[in-house]
């Protein structure tokens, strides 16, 4: 199965935005881009739009865990749904089972949370599943495999369980059966609010 493998932490630093829980650190003690000292003085001027679209095309597809032929073809349904476009995407983005996963906290990163369901340890509806960007609809739900719990990852996933708040609303969480299941439609606010999805809109709308 495709991914992209490169580094988590060179990629947040390329993009200036922390991409998984792990990067905070690195980009608090390394601001700048891989490869550019942090006393190099780059170019003057602001950078033009077609470079912000881009960058955000990035951090957004790097966030998720998706690679560029995924990503657009995700956008062009997006484009062919109704709505707005780019919240459109960021709700499909927000359905896979491994993003799903990860915002119940039945995982640290959607990297690991990706690693999880490849492995089979989940059941969709009954049903083992090892396909991370399976989307889930209303009434879905996700449930660690009986097996899954008695290894020693699920056994300490309590150790760094998020507070009650931090799971968003559209999902419901057993976190004594490890168990979500999907209670409505994911909104705009369900994903980073730092998003500027209208640019992802426009850059391929060139």
């Amino acid at each position: 199965m495709a991914r992209d493998r490169q580094s988590i932490v060179k990629m947040s630093r390329r993009e200036g935005y922390a991409l998984h829980p792990k990067a905070h650190k690195a980009l608090v003690k390394r601001t700048s881009a891989p490869g550019k000292s942090p006393q190099a003085r780059g170019p003057r001027g602001r950078a033009s739009q077609y470079a912000l679209q881009l960058r955000e095309k990035q951090k957004v597809k790097r966030l998720y865990g998706l690679l560029e032929r995924q990503f657009s073809n995700l956008m062009k349904e997006a484009s062919r749904s109704r709505g707005q476009s780019g919240q459109v995407l960021l709700q499909l983005l927000e359905r896979r089972a491994d993003n799903a996963i990860y915002r119940a906290g039945f995982a640290p990163s959607r990297r690991a949370a990706r690693q999880l369901v490849t492995h089979g340890h989940f059941l969709l509806n009954g049903r083992r599943v090892d396909v991370p960007s399976i989307r889930l609809k209303p009434g879905d739900t996700l449930a660690a495999r009986p097996h899954a719990l008695k290894t020693e990852y699920f056994k300490h996933i309590d150790d760094n369980s998020p507070a009650p708040s931090e799971i968003p609303a559209w999902l419901k969480v057993n976190r004594k059966k490890l168990e979500l299941s999907v209670a409505a439609l994911p909104s705009r606010d369900d994903a980073e609010l730092d998003i500027n999805e209208q640019l992802i809109v426009e850059y391929y709308s060139r």
